[in-house]
């Protein structure tokens, strides 16, 4: 028989998660399973672990992973792709932090969710994922992706910076900005939600371009079809310096002349579901949005 191998990845700055994953590879192993843990996080999660474990890239493989057991906030899911960008496991994330738009349960569930992925009983769902290239004339010189967004932002708090805008190669605007979020569906209820752009339900294949205090008359949000090239150029007569952030988790500076390219990534996230309700009944969960007084047809 095949082992299974089910990752535990935790908030280890989060006394609440260490504890959740102890609880973790307790069931785990009730189970028969060993719990595997990533190389950065196993010292510390060793003393909240009671038992044996196995550790990512030493014992078990990207993969041999079956299944990533996330505990924490949005953050910690957004950390745990990042390790694990490669593996056909699809994440599972335990909301240990405050909205938890990416976590598929909450703390209070943590045995049931557990037993629930011991037995596979769950979906899994594709989210799609930028690839981003910055280029500095016309040469690559650094290349990651986005989950949720990439984002170019001035460097100095007291100068915008200049941009010009740019869809499959063709100009949309140039002005002044504090910056611009190239986001996925699944950040539109992220950074590029905080920035005024619209809510994307996941299902829906499209890219979001979305200027940040832009200087414009014409600095509109755009929705472009999943198979654009989104571009922002930081022009030559820009006196400020930008940097670029993905996820807020992995940047590179920015000099003027650069250029950033943002385009759908032949590999997408993976997240396992174990709820089948619709995004509308999570956007209002998740955002505790006013509904009382509906009677509509879904009403129970």
């Amino acid at each position: 028989m095949t082992a299974r191998h089910l990752l535990v990845i935790a908030h280890t700055g989060r006394n609440d998660a260490l504890v959740a994953a102890g609880q973790v590879c307790d069931q785990l192993r009730s189970a028969g399973l060993t719990p595997v843990l990533a190389p950065l996080q196993s010292e510390i999660l060793a003393s909240h672990v009671d038992g044996d474990f196995v550790t990512l890239g030493k014992d078990v493989s990207l993969a041999e992973l079956e299944l990533i057991i996330v505990l924490g906030g949005d953050g910690t899911i957004l950390g745990a792709a990042e390790l694990t960008r490669g593996s056909p496991a699809p994440l599972l994330g335990v909301n240990l932090g405050h909205v938890g738009f990416l976590a598929e349960s909450e703390r209070d569930d943590l045995p049931w969710t557990v037993q629930r992925a011991l037995a596979r009983e769950y979906e899994v769902e594709d989210r799609l994922v930028l690839d981003v290239v910055v280029l500095e004339a016309g040469k690559e010189i650094f290349r990651t992706f986005a989950i949720n967004e990439a984002t170019i932002e001035k460097a100095s708090r007291a100068r915008m910076i200049e941009v010009a805008l740019e869809i499959d190669s063709r100009p949309i605007s140039t002005f002044g900005a504090d910056g611009v979020v190239m986001a996925t569906p699944t950040g539109s209820t992220a950074y590029s939600f905080s920035a005024g752009g619209p809510v994307v339900w996941p299902g829906v294949e499209a890219l979001l371009m979305v200027p940040l205090s832009a200087h414009a008359l014409f600095a509109r949000p755009l929705v472009v079809g999943p198979d654009s090239v989104m571009a922002v150029e930081l022009l030559e007569r820009s006196s400020a310096s930008a940097v670029l952030w993905c996820d807020g988790r992995r940047g590179i500076d920015l000099t003027p002349g650069s250029r950033v390219e943002a385009r759908r990534s032949s590999e997408p996230v993976r997240l396992a579901r174990l709820h089948a309700g619709p995004f509308t009944d999570r956007l209002v969960n998740k955002f505790s949005l006013p509904v009382t007084g509906w009677r509509g047809p879904g009403k129970e």
